[in-house]
């Protein structure tokens, strides 16, 4: 378990590939320029952007795998392999609601931190505003993360020849994947400031874990690796659009406490 979790951690600096720093940092900006936060104003969301990388990935290595072991070994004590696989579209709930609960949670602390510092009066456009510099900072370090494996297990364009347009899916579900942790994040910042802040944790988990279940569904054999990505872009897009619409939306209340 020891070496899983810091295998884990240590991937996350193997390998470095410029191009997968660009592209993730490129995806990260297309979808962040649409809350428009004030980075140059307010230096400290520079902070919030690292503090999330760094807090999330130490949570999921720390956390969210020894608690998706444990999990899993308890669900091999009461029923064979045979029998869990009967039941994937049950039995992987509680890994995918883990993944979720664990990230958000984490993503969520330095939107927290933000919001204890300014005495718990944050305006609900600022919550969320920092919620989704938050969740820039680990959906790009994740998404370099991606993309350093995959050109690191020998992507080119040749492959894109040989294979067509399922050799980009991995880009692709990063490309959503990006848009997903901002928007996420920025409802659960927004409902902080509102004072609905548990509300609001359980509501990103909870769409996080929608979102992952579609591993369950290919696991099932009810979806194919197409269906996986279209499903994945669908969630990211409509969780957007409900952030920017709280974004943009007039008459919004200034602040709670």
């Amino acid at each position: 378990m020891t070496e899983q979790m810091l295998g884990f951690i240590l991937s996350w600096f193997a390998i470095p590939s410029l191009v997968g720093i660009g592209l993730a940092v490129l995806f990260g900006a297309f979808w962040l320029v649409g809350y428009w936060p004030p980075l140059f104003k307010k230096p400290w969301l520079w902070v919030v952007l690292v503090i999330s990388a760094f807090i999330t990935l130490v949570s999921v290595g720390f956390i969210q795998i020894p608690l998706q072991f444990l999990v899993g070994r308890a669900l091999n004590q009461f029923w064979s392999q045979g029998v869990i696989m009967s039941w994937i579209l049950l039995a992987g709930i509680p890994q995918i609601l883990l993944s979720g609960l664990v990230q958000e949670g984490a993503k969520l602390v330095p939107v927290v931190i933000w919001w204890f510092g300014e005495e718990r009066k944050l305006d609900v456009k600022a919550g969320l505003m920092v919620g989704a510099v938050s969740g820039f900072g680990f959906g790009v370090y994740e998404a370099i993360w991606v993309h350093n494996s995959i050109f690191a297990a020998g992507w080119g364009w040749d492959l894109v020849a040989a294979s067509g347009y399922m050799a980009l899916a991995g880009f692709w579900e990063r490309f959503f994947a990006v848009g997903f942790h901002i928007a996420s994040c920025a409802l659960a910042g927004w409902g902080l400031a509102r004072g609905w802040g548990w509300q609001f944790y359980l509501l990103a988990a909870c769409l996080h874990g929608l979102l992952n279940y579609s591993v369950v569904l290919l696991s099932a054999g009810l979806f194919t690796v197409l269906y996986v990505e279209i499903y994945a872009a669908v969630i990211a897009v409509l969780v957007t659009a409900a952030a920017l619409w709280l974004r943009w939306r007039k008459g919004e209340a200034a602040a709670s406490g």
